[in-house]
């Protein structure tokens, strides 16, 4: 018991759980704002009936096709997908990247099979190529 305990409270489960709680919240935000204020002015703007934009359907030989509701969840999913994409990914990728710059290299390509090799190798570990730089490429001593 004591194990599944540690598991439960290490840092990234709980942190996982905040963000679930978070996102789902969120959403019901995002889907209250494009069902309440969004599809009425999409509704008002297209000149619709008095019916709620979410309550627009069709019916084909008894089958009912929610179009209204449809549309009220794929603009709600566009928005949240906008929202992590702009807060959480693009500022992620530039994090990452500015990370990356600084790393410094480890590895080198073998020219003649393109293969990535340790920067301090001699000889190419999969075509066996000398990796010596020529008198004219070396570094001055």
């Amino acid at each position: 018991m004591s194990g599944f305990k540690k598991f439960l409270l290490r840092g990234n489960i709980v942190e996982l759980a905040v963000a679930v709680v978070i996102g789902a919240a969120f959403t019901g935000l995002v889907q209250a704002v494009v069902a309440d204020f969004i599809t009425p002015l999409v509704k008002a703007i297209t000149g619709g009936g008095a019916e709620a934009f979410g309550e627009l359907k069709f019916t084909i030989n008894g089958s009912v096709f929610a179009y209204g509701h449809f549309i009220n969840t794929l603009i709600a999913f566009l928005i949240v997908a906008a929202v992590v994409y702009w807060l959480v990914v693009t500022p992620m990728t530039r994090l990452v990247a500015m990370f990356e710059k600084d790393k410094v290299a480890t590895e080198k390509k073998c020219p003649e099979c393109l293969s990535d090799v340790p920067i301090e190798a001699r000889r190419c570990a999969f075509c066996t190529s000398d990796l010596t730089p020529a008198a004219s490429e070396r570094p001055p001593a």
